[in-house]
């Protein structure tokens, strides 16, 4: 069984560091009847499936699983309507947690999310000078959300 546990934030632009060469990520969503994920990620050349349980407060089941990369393009194309998220994600190692930086394109442009993941909810994080607010667990940062609700609308 898999289990993600993360915590989300927003992130002070001015005060990032040089971050580098990033991955292009683009992902769709299946729709589903209730609160689980069904995602086609494409990052980089390679392809992946997620499925996603309900987040319970910073964690979910979450299971994902690689696949050929014109499977994930069909699966955006044709199930997901060619609907998806774009984004560049970048990694930091801070303090023993890598941090995935996701600095989003399109309808979401000017929207920079942090990541960390951790292995129990109640890890330390030592927070960078960086981040501005925390929103784990609020709904409107979900990717999936920023889909329906795209940042540039709110």
């Amino acid at each position: 069984m898999g289990k993600e546990i993360e915590r989300k934030f927003l992130v002070n632009e001015e005060l990032l560091p040089p971050l580098g060469e990033g991955n292009y990520i683009s992902q769709g969503y299946i729709d589903t009847k209730d609160n689980t994920v069904v995602r086609a990620r494409i990052k980089g050349d390679v392809g992946y499936l997620t499925l996603k349980g309900e987040s319970d407060g910073i964690s979910c089941l979450e299971f994902e699983y690689e696949i050929p990369l014109l499977d994930a393009q069909e699966i955006i194309e044709d199930l997901c309507k060619g609907k998806s998220i774009e984004k560049t994600r970048y990694e930091l190692k801070i303090g023993g947690h890598l941090w995935e930086i996701d600095r989003f394109h399109g309808e979401n442009e000017g929207l920079i999310i942090a990541e960390v993941e951790l292995e129990d909810e109640n890890d330390e994080v030592e927070l960078p000078e960086w981040i501005k607010k925390e929103v784990s667990g609020k709904v409107q940062y979900y990717n999936s959300s920023l889909l329906i609700h795209p940042y540039k609308n709110w």
